[in-house]
């Protein structure tokens, strides 16, 4: 912003002060916090009907931790699933094994999509049957 000799620069007005004399926030107002708490992960597009079978979920756990699940399994560093524990029961050894941070989750979900296998279909299988003028993914 510039100034003139008579007349001093003012600091730029932050988002809230903008919101706030829109009247789109009243002063003194919390706002609603947006926060990313799953990815869905599939080679399937949304629209196929075997989607829902074929989609691993990337979920947040807290403290920036990241579960890569599955019908109620979780995957752990090495690609393998195991039924997900109910939280008493998940001692620090566990949890290390099957949560990390959501850039890693996300690369190893992006890694089992295509190796699902659903009655005795893989997930690359499902998606050439039901788009075969497509290459798969």
């Amino acid at each position: 912003m510039s100034s003139t000799p008579d007349q001093p620069a003012r600091r730029a007005m932050t988002m809230r002060e903008i919101r706030e004399g829109l009247g789109h926030v009243k002063p003194g107002q919390p706002e609603a916090l947006v926060q990313i708490t799953r990815y869905e992960v599939s080679v399937l597009p949304e629209s196929d009907v075997n989607r829902s079978v074929f989609t691993i979920n990337v979920e947040h756990r807290g403290n920036d931790r990241w579960a890569v699940v599955r019908h109620q399994q979780c995957m752990n560093a090495k690609g393998e699933w195991s039924w997900e524990r109910v939280p008493s029961e998940r001692e620090d050894e566990w949890l290390d094994e099957h949560r990390f941070n959501r850039m890693t989750a996300l690369e190893l979900a992006k890694w089992a999509a295509p190796r699902i296998v659903v009655n005795g279909l893989t997930a690359v299988d499902a998606y050439r049957r039901t788009h075969p003028a497509t290459p798969a993914p």
